[in-house]
């Protein structure tokens, strides 16, 4: 029996097509846009997990994301270095300024001041040059693609390719000169500006002036120490926030999900796909069943039960599921490969494979019960009508 049902769905060549391809349009959008989601989701907190070294991040309690930078007075490194179990702790500056390209155009940059004696915060590759590097005079070091795109030197002739910054070429940061002594890799961020890493001091001359330039500080527990703990103490000692990396990259995901309409946007794109491929799926088995009604028949005058021919159509279902869900996945999957590189987020993840199947099972089960409804009330006689 099962044989014969294989054999029902497959001779309508058109219909069976049509049932694959509304299925794949179906996963392909559902995992496509959830993967961008998690992608750029994961850029509001990809600098967070840079940082390696760090336990605990030290901040003004105000601060609500990684970018809402609220600085902090210099003194406050000594109050929290004074904390028991602390292992070390040390200054950072992440702040938005403005770099002078050689053809005097101004660009954004987000640059980053690591601690002079340690330099811990640095980028987690290097491309060319070396981190120890930034102890040289007026040293910056740049990301690969801020290098290769927005910081990149205009093409030498007409219509020619932009010149990536290399090693030895010079900025201006606040009227001060920089020199680019390394190329490193980071992950993308959410706001997408190039990185330039300096050391801390180095930084303070970059900045504006204020009174106050400390970003962030970065404690490491000593050994033995509760990280959770020694957060909460940090905070109950000095008044500051105190965040350990997995809170504060929780906090920053949080905020752009509850104050951002990126959330609504993709769950429309996601929602769209699942009821568009419930549409074309279910109209579509409907459809092929309607045609069959007198094979269905034929079965039933021939003893078939209700539950053989339920299980008939679930497996008509599933095979269609199967296959479409595949599809979709594949040509999901292919568009990351493709897109790899690019601005573009991607990320797929297990759970979005989940959520794909279980989008894709939904819509088989729905298609496959308004099927069913109609061949469980259909009459055997019904074979010598049609």
């Amino acid at each position: 029996m099962y044989l014969v049902a294989l054999k029902m769905l497959m001779g309508d060549r058109g219909k069976y097509l049509g049932l694959i391809m509304g299925l794949t349009f179906a996963a392909l959008l559902i995992t496509q846009q959830s993967s961008i989601f998690t992608g750029l989701m994961t850029r509001t907190f990809s600098f967070i997990d840079d940082l390696s070294q760090p336990d605990i991040w030290v901040m003004d309690p105000k601060v609500q994301f990684i970018d809402d930078v609220k600085p902090l007075q210099d003194t406050e490194l000594l109050r929290v270095r004074g904390v028991t179990g602390v292992e070390w702790a040390v200054p950072l500056y992440k702040g938005l300024l403005k770099a002078r390209l050689e053809d005097g155009n101004f660009q954004i940059v987000n640059v980053l001041g690591l601690d002079d004696a340690t330099l811990i915060g640095g980028p987690p590759t290097m491309i060319q040059g070396r981190l120890s590097d930034l102890r040289g005079q007026d040293s910056i070091i740049v990301n690969d693609v801020g290098a290769e795109t927005r910081l990149a030197k205009r093409p030498r002739e007409p219509g020619g390719k932009p010149v990536p910054l290399q090693v030895g070429d010079v900025l201006e940061i606040n009227d001060r000169r920089a020199v680019v002594v390394g190329i490193c890799r980071v992950s993308r961020t959410f706001q997408s500006q190039p990185v330039i890493y300096t050391t801390y001091n180095r930084a303070m001359t970059f900045a504006p002036r204020e009174r106050k330039l400390l970003s962030f500080i970065l404690v490491k527990a000593a050994d033995g120490s509760d990280v959770g703990e020694l957060a909460r103490k940090i905070a109950q000692s000095t008044g500051l926030a105190a965040y350990t990396a997995e809170e504060f990259k929780k906090l920053s995901f949080d905020f752009y999900m509850k104050n951002t309409g990126i959330p609504i946007n993709f769950g429309i794109a996601v929602m769209l796909g699942f009821f568009i491929g419930t549409a074309i799926a279910g109209q579509t088995f409907y459809n092929f069943t309607l045609e069959n009604l007198r094979y269905f028949g034929t079965l039933k005058a021939m003893g078939t039960t209700n539950a053989v021919l339920l299980r008939m159509i679930v497996l008509q279902a599933l095979v269609v599921g199967v296959q479409g869900f595949g599809l979709g996945i594949g040509g999901a999957a292919l568009f990351g490969y493709l897109m790899r590189g690019t601005q573009l987020a991607f990320r797929l993840i297990p759970e979005i494979l989940i959520l794909a199947g279980a989008a894709i099972t939904v819509i088989v089960i729905f298609s496959a019960l308004i099927s069913i409804r109609k061949v469980m009330k259909l009459e055997p006689a019904i074979v010598f009508k049609l």
